[in-house]
């Protein structure tokens, strides 16, 4: 019940204003978000490469509304991108095809997703398609597989697969034979149960069912899971394969189970930190809020600290 509450504030652009303002809000808000600006980004980025850790970079919107909105989010994408070569620091990007224009036309959307793309293969980097609501997973894979036909290759351009749903068994055998990175999520949208599997511990059987798949056959997939349990059937799982930690990486993301992140890298295990910045905060933490109780109970001590 608390995580479709938190789902659904996600969505509420109404309450994005006022929360946004609130001074207490944004600063726990900085537990999961490196900052408003670039320049944070990549302080937060030096600081998780000196720990031993790699990391992709978020630049925080989504929906936008026009086109000149959309054009200014792939410009700070190429920025983005720019940056981390100058700087030499061990990161990549993610982004959204809704902060990318998909909404108002499919021609603007590439347009922009062409000129990240050449950004990133002039760079030797690599872009990551998160995905959104499953309004949006055909629309994205389609639009991935024009990004490959275009000859952007699979070190270039990847997506991601939500286990939560019941499509995505398929979409990973496709992927696999297409030989695309894959970054395997558990999903954090409010899904109808005719769509996605309602039931956390079905959720978490499809996603080790689909781990498995991915490390035994996929190009470098990346399990992005805070789940221990999971995380520990993924390091069985591999010994027993003779799969080396070579070949995946673990990712997770900024400001959650530090402890772990910390553990994996002592390990020996390639870890990724998923860090956003920007302004446009606001549905990106709650979604945070909504997938475990335990940031919950972070935000409400921060809270209560601050009085």
């Amino acid at each position: 019940m608390l995580r479709q509450l938190f789902v659904w504030l996600s969505e509420r652009k109404d309450l994005q204003a006022f929360v946004t303002r609130n001074r207490l809000a944004h600063r726990a808000a900085r537990r999961f978000v490196a900052g408003d600006t670039l320049e944070d980004a990549c302080r937060v980025l030096g600081e998780l490469n000196t720990q031993g850790m790699l990391a992709t970079l978020d630049f925080l919107g989504e929906r936008t509304t026009n086109p000149t909105e959309a054009h200014a989010a792939a410009a700070m994408y190429r920025r983005v991108l720019a940056t981390i070569a100058q700087r030499r620091l061990g990161a990549n990007v993610s982004l959204k095809l809704t902060q990318m224009g998909i909404d108002l036309s499919w021609d603007l959307c590439m347009e922009n997703m062409v000129g990240i793309c050449d950004e990133a293969a002039q760079y030797g980097n690599f872009v990551r398609i998160d995905m959104e609501s499953s309004h949006y997973t055909q629309m994205t894979l389609d639009l991935y597989r024009e990004l490959r036909r275009r000859g952007y290759g699979p070190d270039t351009v990847g997506v991601v697969i939500q286990a939560y749903l019941y499509r995505s068994e398929r979409d990973v055998e496709d992927l696999i034979a297409e030989g695309a990175r894959v970054r395997l999520c558990k999903g954090a949208y409010a899904e109808a149960p005719d769509v996605a599997y309602p039931r956390k511990r079905d959720v978490d059987r499809n996603f080790v069912r689909l781990m498995e798949r991915l490390l035994v056959a996929g190009r470098y997939p990346a399990i992005a899971t805070h789940d221990e349990a999971i995380i520990n059937h993924a390091k069985r799982f591999c010994r027993q394969r003779e799969i080396p930690p070579t070949r995946y990486e673990f990712q997770m993301l900024y400001g959650i189970r530090r402890d772990l992140q910390r553990r994996l890298v002592r390990e020996g295990y390639n870890l990724r930190i998923y860090v956003p910045f920007g302004t446009e905060w606001y549905p990106y933490f709650m979604r945070r809020l909504a997938e475990r109780p335990a940031n919950v109970g972070f935000l409400l001590l921060s809270l209560l600290r601050e009085r």
